[in-house]
């Protein structure tokens, strides 16, 4: 008997929305007292500063509005899980778009406030059916808001990371979508069930060919923490560093991700 056919993950629509939505505001109350020698600072993102990254920011939330002012196509045809790979042909025009943002709106303040009023108005008159236009195909909205937790999240931990001290917080709901939908972009990227990847309290997923494992402990663990785990599908921490700094653990013969990470560029 072929192996069952795993179930796509879905997300709450309310949840979802009201997740971006905090998380946008827990960055823009960071950002709004950062100083000129702060927004200077360098990021982990090449020549990115944190100025920079804060504009790119709010280009991505901004995105669902533009998306919003489109007309509807007939259906969705680009995947939840299509997310990973569907954005890397438009990394640099991203980051361009950034610099050019961020050399164009000085107040940055300003920006944050009328980015967080547009999502909030377009947000309150789209139904949860409606389907966007987007560049790399059409999605429903309410996947597009998941994705949108992925740029949040993983961007306020790097500006966390420039910025020494600012610990900007992490909405629950936010880093729950980010962490289970990077956990399942690694099942898509090696599907199977020999090893089993834990990252409490967000997500277990099965990945990697070989025997499955039925009942009892799995052979092949890997367990970490949400925010390794996001660092690590990202490619901002080496699986070989995670390991040295027991950031995660990892045993059986196939526990070893590291030739399938990063599974976000």
């Amino acid at each position: 008997m072929p192996p069952a056919k795993k179930r796509t993950r879905t997300y709450d629509p309310v949840k979802i929305r009201a997740a971006v939505t905090a998380q946008f505001g827990q960055v823009r109350r960071a950002v709004s007292g950062l100083t000129p020698e702060q927004l200077a600072l360098p990021t982990r993102l090449g020549e990115w500063t944190v100025r920079d990254l804060a504009a790119h920011l709010t280009m991505a939330v901004a995105a669902v509005g533009r998306a919003l002012e489109r007309p509807e196509p007939a259906r969705a045809d680009l995947a939840l899980l299509d997310y990973p790979s569907a954005t890397a042909p438009f990394a640099a025009a991203i980051a361009d778009g950034a610099r050019q943002l961020a050399a164009a709106e000085p107040d940055l303040d300003a920006l944050y406030a009328r980015t967080e009023e547009e999502l909030t108005e377009r947000l309150a008159a789209a139904p949860e059916s409606r389907v966007l236009d987007l560049r790399s195909g059409a999605m429903s909205l309410t996947d597009f808001l998941v994705t949108r937790t992925i740029e949040l999240v993983v961007h306020t931990d790097d500006l966390n990371a420039a910025v020494p001290g600012l610990d900007i917080p992490y909405d629950r709901q936010a880093l729950a979508a980010c962490t289970r939908l990077l956990a399942d972009a690694l099942a898509a990227k090696a599907p199977g069930a020999s090893t089993e990847v834990r990252i409490p309290p967000y997500a277990v997923v099965q990945c990697v060919e070989g025997p499955r494992h039925t009942r009892g402990t799995p052979p092949n663990v890997v367990e970490t923490d949400p925010l390794t785990w996001i660092r690590l599908a990202t490619g901002r921490v080496a699986w070989t560093e995670a390991l040295a700094d027991a950031k995660v653990s990892a045993s059986g013969e196939r526990a070893d991700l590291r030739g399938l990470l990063p599974v976000l560029a």
